[in-house]
């Protein structure tokens, strides 16, 4: 258990952080589960327009220290191929 009143003051500003991370990584993974709905679905105009939200809100919890940026890069890509073959 932390002794120093700083050491205290760090747990309650981890615990304040890591409820934020936490609403902001649950929020992306919804985004994201819409967008898998809408491909699975076969609707290209849904699917394109939820991968416009989608990447924009994993490219914002990549600058927010959420996600790795490359991995963050990397789902946009493989999404946006998948959304791009319901065009085909």
């Amino acid at each position: 258990m932390a002794n120093t009143k700083s050491a205290k003051k760090a747990i309650r500003v981890m615990a304040r952080k890591t409820a934020i991370n936490k609403t902001r990584r649950s929020r992306v993974r919804g985004f994201l589960r819409k967008l898998e709905e809408a491909i699975t679905a076969g609707s290209y105009d849904a699917a394109k327009e939820a991968l416009r939200v989608a990447q924009s809100e994993l490219m914002r919890a990549s600058q927010k220290g959420i996600f790795n940026k490359k991995m963050a890069s990397r789902k946009v890509s493989r999404l946006s191929k998948r959304v791009k073959a319901l065009a085909a």
